[in-house]
């Protein structure tokens, strides 16, 4: 179960990540400045932010599995457009049908782990997922390299159509339905709408998604940024960003892989200080760098971003299953709201802030402060509006008046 939920959540950064080597070559085919391919990015995340407000509850409706295969068959088949695009606006076009139907992975997997287990355990299979689908941006720029050695960039999209279509037959005969017909509710715009912004409105919804967004903001600033970063600033060739995403998704990976073996033995505050801490030192340990070395060069230059997947891997499987269990009846509207709000923060950080920052690699790294610094000015909000005690987790710890 969890190489497939890791499977099903890798597809999205898959479509992302493996397009990035090409960005030259589909610059130059389509006639197409730098940009303008930054759009191909924050087109996908805003539809993909637009549909996440479906995915979750329409599962709640019909059911996880249905919900999951239907959005794998749309992917396919606008990976095919893709695939056969001839100018810049049927790339676009198809890119947001792929952002429409990449969400369901994540969001509805996300759903899946809380219908089969709680407390700890959740936990622990939350952070065996993360690990997995922290491999997807670590390899998927390495493929597109890979494959622009052979072939030019639509078989890239080509990949994609295959991956997708292997995780559509898992899950057709590995996932069972984890939402029986009768915790099913009907969807009705009006009670959806109602519990959206009940949930949008709850101030501890607010803090935890706020927390997550941000922290993993100062991140994301850099994956949006790999091909300035990559080529640009470390001034490597189109074959090098794995130089970049092994050793951050290495951090990723570790970081879940700790927060998994601390389940239950580790209370959800303490880890979420030591991630939140982790964030801290690295992005500060940028600037001193960006600011002290003229060119930087690896491996010295992506370290600091190692430690900060780390202490990013720490934190969210605590704030993940914290919102999850604020809304036992609604997890699918839950999860969707929580994936919107961050992928708002990464369409804007992808399509407004990289392209404005990744011109000055120290402007890149005070953008990071500034978001690590905001994610855990939200989460000490979220600590002091609770009052957690030490020794309790961050899950089992809601008030009654939380849940809907």
């Amino acid at each position: 179960m969890a190489f497939l939920l890791g499977g099903l959540a890798m597809f999205g950064p898959f479509s992302i990540d493996t397009i990035f080597p090409a960005f030259p070559q589909i610059g130059a085919q389509l006639g197409a400045d730098t940009l303008a391919m930054q759009q191909t990015i924050s087109v996908y995340l805003i539809a993909y932010a637009l549909m996440s407000l479906v995915h979750g509850p329409l599962s709640d409706a019909i059911g996880r599995r249905r919900v999951i295969l239907g959005g794998l068959a749309v992917f396919v088949l606008a990976s095919v457009g893709c695939a056969l695009s001839r100018d810049l606006g049927t790339l676009l076009l198809f890119r947001a049908l792929q952002g429409l139907s990449a969400g369901v992975g994540l969001i509805v997997g996300r759903t899946v782990i809380r219908d089969l287990l709680h407390g700890d355990d959740a936990q622990r299979l939350m952070s065996q997922v993360s690990m997995i689908f922290g491999v997807a941006p670590a390899i998927a720029p390495i493929i597109g390299g890979w494959i622009l050695g052979w072939q030019r960039w639509p078989m890239i999209f080509w990949f994609l159509v295959a991956f997708s279509m292997a995780l559509w037959l898992a899950t057709w005969f590995g996932l069972p339905e984890t939402h029986p017909p009768a915790a099913r509710l009907p969807v009705q715009p009006r009670r959806l709408l109602r519990d959206y912004v009940g949930i949008f409105l709850n101030p501890r919804f607010q803090r935890l998604a706020a927390a997550g967004a941000f922290n993993f903001g100062a991140l994301f600033l850099y994956i949006a940024s790999a091909p300035a970063f990559v080529l640009d600033i470390l001034r490597l060739d189109q074959r090098s960003f794995g130089w970049f995403f092994v050793p951050m998704i290495s951090g990723m990976m570790l970081g879940a892989f700790v927060s998994g073996r601390t389940a239950g033995r580790m209370s959800g505050r303490r880890q979420s200080a030591i991630g939140f801490a982790c964030c801290a030192v690295a992005v500060l340990a940028n600037v001193a760098y960006n600011l002290l070395v003229a060119q930087p060069s690896i491996p010295w230059a992506v370290l600091p971003m190692m430690l900060n997947a780390f202490g990013i891997g720490l934190v969210f499987p605590i704030l993940t299953l914290a919102i999850l269990d604020m809304y036992p009846r609604q997890r699918g509207a839950a999860s969707s709201l929580q994936a919107f709000t961050s992928l708002v923060s990464n369409a804007l950080i992808a399509g407004v802030l990289s392209p404005w920052l990744s011109h000055d690699r120290v402007h890149l790294a005070l953008g990071a402060v500034v978001f690590a610094f905001l994610g855990w000015a939200f989460w000490r909000w979220e600590m002091h509006a609770h009052r957690v005690p030490d020794g309790s987790t961050l899950t089992p710890a809601l008030e009654p008046t939380d849940r809907m």
